[in-house]
């Protein structure tokens, strides 16, 4: 898993020194944990009168990544994360055992092997997400019999559809001004386009894969923004 600014990762609480916590970090199964630590500035906002209100050696949490030093040091931030990511993301480092499980219910004593070679080349995850949909990459990896099996488990799960959602602003003086934010919406293909107030309007999408969504979503807006500034159109995102 190679990690990046702004990913939301597991980890746990290994030791509290001086104004620093460090962490180890989760970075997908088969892989080492590695360590990445986080400001007493960055636990929580405000004045914290006691750390281990909030952090404690062997408590896992979820953190967002703010930098990454020349050195390879990580920086986390644990204020940062809303209670819908913590959730999200204990939830897919949660789904991403059930899916060993299922392995090794059909592979047997193999299923170690195996899943080393998967996430040698892909995240598990991700991998088991896209294998719902196409049975052939499961056969990368799986006799066909076993790949069998595997998509008609992962089939019958109940998928479970979150919410990708981004509030925009979209400002103009120009006197054909709606006309040109209606054509700019229009970008916004298969996206729910939901009007909260002046200028102001919500973009959003069910989706089974929030990490990848969310960075096409971000990738849309920022071609967006491009197109709306030279059509005379001011376009904020909110954080």
């Amino acid at each position: 898993m190679i990690l990046e600014i702004g990913d939301l990762v597991l980890c746990t609480v290994e030791k509290i020194e001086g104004t620093t916590v460090f962490v180890k970090i989760n970075v997908g199964l088969g892989a080492k944990e590695i360590e990445g630590s986080i400001s007493f500035s960055e636990i929580a906002p405000g004045r914290i009168r006691n750390i281990r209100d909030y952090v404690f050696p062997k408590k896992r949490i979820v953190c967002k990544i703010l930098r990454i030093t020349p050195k390879g040091n990580i920086e986390l931030s644990l204020r940062r994360v809303t209670q819908k990511e913590t959730k999200e993301t204990t939830e897919r480092y949660s789904q991403e055992n059930s899916y060993v499980k299922i392995i090794k219910s059909v592979v047997g004593e193999k299923s170690d092997e195996v899943i080393k070679k998967i996430v040698e080349k892909e995240n598990l995850y991700d991998f088991l997400q896209e294998a719902k949909i196409d049975q052939k990459n499961l056969e990368k990896f799986f006799v066909k019999k076993d790949a069998e099996k595997i998509h008609k488990i992962l089939a019958a799960q109940k998928k479970k559809k979150l919410v990708i959602k981004r509030e925009v602003d979209l400002k103009t003086n120009l006197p054909d001004g709606i006309n040109i934010i209606k054509k700019i919406l229009g970008d916004f293909k298969g996206y729910e386009i939901v009007y909260i107030s002046a200028g102001r309007y919500l973009i959003k999408k069910e989706s089974e894969d929030i990490k990848n969504d969310n960075k096409k979503l971000k990738e849309i807006l920022e071609e967006t923004e491009k197109k709306a500034k030279k059509l005379g159109v001011e376009l904020m995102m909110k954080p």
